[in-house]
């Protein structure tokens, strides 16, 4: 169903791969600055990685060549829903951290959503047997991607500036990464 995706999807996957890993080795450089708490790290880090995973996943279904339209639609579907999920976890967590940067709240908060409510478009137009789901799920990932590229160099420079910063003392609540 998506042949002629295959190039498509193969570097798709390839780059969310490469991100990932290549956040993990930023993470671990910066491990010293990120919160004790955990709080910064699960609003603003975990996204990240989530939506790379994400993109990742989604790439590696369309590139199984034995799918039916329906066992791909379904498949897509379901990443999206759990997708859109976990957004709206992110979401919450931006309201309750009181995030007032507005290309925060559209960087973690509403990309994402759209990306993953696109995706689950897509599966069901996969599902339905029409040729614009390929093309309506393209997007929809190209859209995660960029969005996630954002987020991810808004907390390498969040990360960057707090090394820069002296210690907070105990007990004070670290403000959140913008840029």
């Amino acid at each position: 169903m998506l042949a002629g995706w295959h190039e498509f999807y193969g570097l798709l996957g390839t780059a969310a791969a490469a991100l990932v890993a290549l956040l993990f080795v930023a993470a671990s450089i910066g491990a010293s600055i990120l919160t004790p708490g955990g709080g910064a790290t699960r609003t603003f880090m975990s996204p990240v990685i989530f939506h790379y995973s994400s993109i990742l996943f989604i790439s590696l279904i369309a590139l199984v060549p034995t799918h039916t339209p329906m066992s791909l639609g379904v498949g897509i579907a379901v990443v999206a829903v759990i997708g859109f999920g976990y957004s709206m976890m992110v979401c919450a967590r931006l309201v309750r951290v009181h995030v007032v940067d507005l290309a925060d709240r559209l960087g973690y908060g509403a990309g994402p959503l759209a990306a993953y409510a696109a995706t689950f478009a897509a599966g069901y137009l996969l599902f339905a047997h029409s040729a614009a789901g390929a093309d309506v799920l393209a997007a929809a990932l190209l859209v995660l991607l960029a969005v996630n590229i954002r987020n991810a160099w808004d907390l390498m420079l969040a990360l960057a500036t707090r090394a820069t910063q002296p210690a907070q003392p105990a007990g004070e609540r670290p403000t959140p990464p913008s840029a």
